[in-house]
């Protein structure tokens, strides 16, 4: 049976500076592309670091826990920091990793998978990104993720049920170990029809040539309708609309 459309599949970790960066310029690259109506995107979850503490006492920024994590100071840390503040400006993007709240992001993943089955996995993506690099949102709050949820539509008796779910974990987890048997051992990371992957936050070239080649393979297997309408104003022997 012939696909809809072609799938690009995005396994990413909202707390990846990277992954941001990576889903603008795929964005960037789609929309240059004519067949774009024609793709279909499903965001899958990572994590980066799953041994941060669920619950943790005292915040920190991504100043500080870098400077902790590698043994540095804090003013090392920002320098480190500054080629990825610059690549996020060119993006579109504003970094403040000085209010960025550091934080395990296994709920925010399950909140992810509820509002995949919503359709609105990308709509959930776009606004913990800016929550977490632009706001400094701690969605390591339950109640943080609850309004973030709700902004976008979930309802939140949903939302609260997701963040204690089993299954919803059990899903996270399966994509992480899904994105590790595909050779995906960080993120961003992006598979096209299941047959070309990006690793990384590559130019929109990079992107555009990617998507070319799958699409035009995908659209071999896949051949449209003999007729591709586009409708607008028209008469008919019953009468004009």
């Amino acid at each position: 049976m012939a696909s809809a459309k072609m799938k690009v599949e995005v396994w990413s970790d909202i707390m990846c500076p990277f992954c941001y960066i990576g889903k603008r310029n795929y964005e960037s690259a789609l929309a240059q592309f004519a067949g774009s109506k024609d793709i279909e995107i499903e965001w899958k979850s990572f994590q980066l670091d799953p041994t941060i503490p669920e619950q943790t006492g005292e915040k920190q920024n991504v100043y500080e826990y870098l400077a902790e994590r590698k043994g540095m100071s804090y003013e090392q840390s920002v320098k480190m920091h500054e080629n990825v503040v610059e690549i996020a400006k060119h993006a579109g993007l504003a970094y403040n990793f000085d209010k960025a709240i550091v934080a395990n992001s296994f709920s925010a993943h399950k909140m992810i998978q509820l509002a995949k089955t919503k359709s609105l996995g990308d709509a959930a993506e776009e606004r913990l990104f800016y929550a977490y690099f632009t706001e400094g949102k701690d969605f390591g709050d339950i109640e943080t993720l609850v309004q973030l949820g709700t902004e976008i539509g979930l309802d939140e008796a949903a939302i609260r049920t997701a963040v204690n779910s089993e299954d919803y974990a059990k899903k996270v987890r399966a994509d992480v170990a899904e994105a590790r048997n595909l050779g995906g051992g960080g993120v961003p990371f992006f598979v096209f029809n299941r047959k070309y992957a990006i690793s990384g936050a590559q130019p929109p070239e990079a992107f555009l040539q990617t998507l070319d080649k799958s699409f035009g393979e995908w659209r071999a297997d896949n051949p449209a309708s003999p007729f591709e309408v586009s409708e607008g104003p028209s008469c008919t022997p019953e009468g004009c609309d």
